[in-house]
């Protein structure tokens, strides 16, 4: 058993100790996914001190046959596209299972089994290089969080839950066919191998982009396809919205870079305006609606579909800099948005309100979270000499240059897009303000403690990041150099085969 495979079901340990645990306590239970957590992402670093960054293949491969008649395999394999993720993935888990301890208190045994299984399926999705497997990963991951944003969540959970579900159900299901109608073309459901025999499906491939494009715009989500996010996130408990943020939503930008991009090459240069242009879309409005929002856990959920309108411009940029941008973006986004969800969690617990008018002078009593709230703030701003400005630099100089994809006037876009930077600065610190400065005169307000020693701790490791990206990037752009070199090679070779 190789390394990427003791990575993704190691989760399952932490799973069956905690199924064969009677009679114990809270406590323990919560100690044994933790500690699983913490393996997990011990094992992750594993994977990285493996990897070879320079290196433009899938490396530590698992791979054997599984349904041999019909041309399934096992196969796991990682790479520049799918590093970061699985390290992003890993960490959050590590930070939201033990950011659930005081505010999970019924089912407690329950809720760190879905919350590992989760991790199980998130892991698998970014690792699986067969597409009937990532299929079943994929799948797999919408049952445990339908059922922690069902069970734990907020009082329209099982709305809120059953829509999320569907949505993202019913968009599989056009993915479902085109990974069926390859899989049978080709003799073989193995990603590696449909690239390089891609030209059996090459007259199908506008419909084929069609149908993993619907699926993975639901995921991200694009705007029009967003109406989900907001009561999933607003519902979920907080380790839940932070999870969601942090990995959930990277599945479907990861899904446009690992499937999109290099099965139907020319698709993607043909669509790639269109999405461009929703991307836009979602930048603007994703921030415009932010601004309009009461409930402080809203707000952070609307800034995501803007933040996500930037990693899909940087995908659909097609060139170096605009991929590696988005990938990067990704993570910032996932850490970023990861602690303003925790943030509010933190608040939340307290007061149990999330309106934005109950607050108010909370510095007055929180100094110590209100000063690392603010640089969260600033990052999920994009202030330069924090994550944010990194990926959002990236992407922008990727569409600046992006005259392949998006055409002479690629400036054009870029010049829409550089506005949700303004818009992000505005609706921000409007709520932190509202939040944080000004009086403290609600009597319940001064009665708020300041962070205890492990909400400390879960702060100051999405912080690490966010200070460390933000200051000395190369090192994360170093691991997905070869990857994505070779891949925008690849689209520049049908391009110039195009024309």
């Amino acid at each position: 058993m190789g390394i990427l495979s003791l990575l993704t079901f190691f989760p399952l340990v932490g799973v069956i100790l905690l199924l064969a645990m009677r009679n114990t306590s809270d406590n323990t239970l919560k100690g044994v996914a933790t500690g699983t957590a913490v393996v997990t992402f011990i094992l992750s670093l594993v994977v990285l001190g493996l990897y070879e960054g320079a290196e433009a293949g899938l490396q530590l491969v698992d791979r054997f046959n599984w349904i041999e008649a019909w041309g399934i395999e096992y196969h796991m394999g990682v790479d520049g596209i799918s590093i970061l993720m699985i390290l992003l993935t890993t960490f959050i888990m590590m930070l939201a299972i033990p950011s659930s301890w005081t505010a999970i208190t019924t089912q407690i045994r329950q809720y760190y089994i879905f919350m590992l299984l989760l991790e199980v399926g998130m892991i698998g999705v970014f690792l699986a290089q067969d597409l009937f497997l990532f299929y079943i990963f994929w799948e797999f991951t919408l049952v445990p969080m339908y059922f922690l944003i069902g069970i734990w969540g907020g009082q329209n959970r099982v709305y809120a839950a059953i829509k999320f579900f569907l949505y993202t159900m019913a968009g599989s299901l056009l993915m479902l066919l085109g990974i069926l109608y390859m899989g049978i073309t080709n003799g073989t459901f193995s990603v590696p191998d449909l690239i390089a025999g891609r030209a059996a499906f090459a007259d199908v491939q506008n419909w084929l982009f069609i149908g993993f494009a619907i699926a993975f715009a639901i995921k991200v989500p694009i705007f029009p396809f967003h109406s989900w996010l907001p009561d999933a996130h607003t519902e979920a408990p907080t380790a839940g919205s932070v999870i969601l943020a942090g990995v959930l939503l990277k599945m479907g930008t990861y899904g446009f870079i690992r499937f999109n991009l290099p099965l139907f090459p020319e698709a993607s240069v043909e669509f790639a305006p269109a999405i461009a242009v929703l991307a836009i879309i979602g930048i603007i409005y994703g921030a415009i609606v932010s601004f309009a929002q009461k409930d402080v856990k809203k707000l952070v959920a609307y800034s995501s579909i803007s933040h996500l309108g930037f990693v899909m411009l940087g995908i659909f940029s097609l060139n170096t800099q605009g991929i590696q941008g988005a990938i990067l973006q990704g993570v910032n986004h996932g850490i970023s948005s990861g602690a303003l969800f925790f943030i509010v969690g933190v608040l939340y617990e307290q007061r149990h309100t999330r309106e934005i008018k109950e607050y108010g002078g909370v510095w007055k009593a929180m100094p110590v979270f209100s000063a690392l709230t603010l640089i969260v703030t600033l990052s999920s701003m994009g202030l330069p000499g924090l994550n944010g400005f990194v990926g959002e630099f990236t992407i922008l100089l990727g569409s600046m240059g992006a005259t392949q994809s998006l055409g002479a006037n690629a400036w054009i876009y870029t010049a829409f897009a550089t506005t949700g930077v303004i818009l992000a600065a505005v609706y921000l610190l409007w709520m932190f303000q509202r939040v944080f400065m000004g009086p403290l005169d609600n009597p319940a307000n001064e009665k708020l403690r300041d962070l205890n020693v492990g909400e400390l701790a879960i702060m100051l490791s999405f912080l690490l990041f966010i200070i460390w990206i933000g200051v000395a990037p190369s090192g994360y752009f170093d691991l997905m150099d070869g990857t994505v070199s070779k891949l925008v090679a690849d689209i520049g070779s049908v391009l110039v085969a195009g024309h």
